[in-house]
């Protein structure tokens, strides 16, 4: 055998063997468009602006360099205008460290201090401070860009720690320093759409915890101090199932389905926990961030957070409705009624690095047979492909449709324009990919 033919028996050899890596499975998704099985608030996805200062290591890393509150440029054009893209972004100012800020504001605060690294201290830092020029300039970029901001109050203030338990405080929440803030929030005219009182206190608590009964009888004192039409109640609930930020199975961990599912009881739990306590609170989830610890070094800051969530904020209505399909559990598939135009919007994600799924989607009930199999009524529907660039999931660049995802000259986020694909074709989802569909003729009486 000669070089030659040993290189093309070589190239065929490689090309078989690529092709059995490789597979389509049919999938036929069913939607029963009859009834909702939940509901989620109108602004379902939120951010966090956390108060780490830039000294926060972990792991021999400093991620947050100037991203804390105290240091966050606030005149930030690209920040801005990130917020702006999603018209009413709900903002929660808080974290680990909020529950060490006192408020310039007041007699009862005499200084100010800054953030410090301290031995013994909560989380290995100090008592900080938030200045009223500070809070001044980040109500000023809340009410331009039209954020919805949860701010998260001081729940040791006041409070001791025990001297028979090193994790538990103890003692009645002092108010006086949060009612202060209260009172020069209102006379600046800012709009603060709700509080939350304390961060991972609950239970064993993470650096500190507090008795569950002191606890409610705190937050009925929060209460008295937001009385007024609209107050609602909320038990937030913090995800990093992923574990530690360090774990080099990060990467791993993040495309197991089998491992992503063990949350669900959690959620579950949450949701039992109200149900039984206080059936007239709302479940929030307050931080997701997936690895604890400042998240995970080339994984938690690549591939689709960003621009994934806006799009699930433009396209995904609060109507849940229930979806079902026989395939494996790579493929992730939620429906919900469309947010501004008629019919419903898919979110599939494929996390199978070999596997395309071409999906078909169908009425459960059938009420409707001629309306809907594959949408043959609407010529065309609206798709958004989300892949990694050069398929790498560790990439910092997005494609939406095969053209990189970039900021515009001035800064502005692009444009996210949807293809058109004739309503007799499956939805593909190529491998490594997150696909938002369109489906404006599927009638859905639980969306009218």
């Amino acid at each position: 055998m000669d070089l030659r033919v040993a290189i093309i028996l070589f190239c065929v050899i490689q090309s078989l063997f690529c092709v059995s890596l490789s597979s389509i499975e049919e999938v036929k998704v069913k939607v029963q468009g009859v009834t909702s099985i939940a509901k989620t608030d109108d602004n379902f996805v939120c951010v966090t602006l956390d108060w780490w200062p830039a000294n926060k290591c972990d792991y021999n890393q400093c991620p947050w360099q100037e991203a804390g509150i105290l240091n966050l440029d606030l005149d930030n054009k690209i920040l801005a205008n990130a917020i702006k893209a999603f018209k009413t972004l709900r903002i929660r100012v808080g974290g680990s460290l909020q529950d060490q800020v006192v408020y310039e504001v007041g007699k009862a605060v005499n200084k100010c201090p800054k953030f410090r690294k301290t031995q013994g201290g909560l989380f290995g830092f100090s008592q900080g401070c938030l200045p009223m020029k500070k809070w001044d300039n980040l109500n000023h970029l809340f009410t331009q860009t039209g954020a919805i901001v949860t701010f998260g109050l001081n729940a040791l203030s006041g409070r001791n720690k025990s001297e028979n338990d090193g994790s538990l405080w103890i003692g009645d929440w002092d108010d006086q320093n949060a009612r202060d803030l209260m009172n020069y929030t209102i006379s600046k005219g800012y709009k603060i759409d709700s509080y939350e009182l304390g961060n991972e206190l609950c239970g064993t608590g993470v650096a500190a915890r507090l008795d569950s009964s002191q606890y409610g009888k705190d937050v009925i004192a929060l209460k008295e101090l937001v009385t007024g039409p609209g107050v609602v109640d909320g038990l937030t609930h913090h995800i990093y199932n992923l574990g530690a930020g360090v774990d080099s199975d990060l990467i791993y961990k993040v495309q197991d389905p089998y491992f992503l599912d063990q949350i669900a009881q959690t959620y579950k739990d949450v949701s039992t926990t109200i149900n039984l306590f206080g059936p007239w609170a709302g479940a929030w989830v307050g931080e997701a961030g997936g690895a604890y610890n400042s998240g995970g070094k080339d994984v938690s800051h690549t591939f689709a957070d960003g621009f994934c969530a806006l799009l699930w904020h433009r396209l995904m209505g609060k109507i849940v409705l229930q979806t079902t399909y026989d395939s494996s559990p790579y493929l992730r598939v939620y429906s919900h009624c469309s947010k501004k135009e008629s019919g419903i919007s898919l979110l599939l994600i494929n996390m199978s690095n070999s596997t395309t799924y071409e999906v078909s989607v169908a009425d459960d009930l059938n009420f409707y047979p001629d309306n809907y199999d594959d949408n043959q009524q609407q010529i065309h529907r609206e798709e958004y492909h989300l892949t990694p660039k050069d398929g790498n999931i560790q990439s910092d660049v997005l494609m939406l449709n095969g053209v990189p995802l970039v900021l515009t000259e001035s800064k502005d986020i692009p444009a996210m324009y949807p293809v058109l694909v004739h309503a007799s074709n499956p939805i593909s989802v190529a491998p490594d990919s997150i696909v938002f569909a369109t489906l404006k003729d599927f009638k859905a009486p639980a969306c009218s």
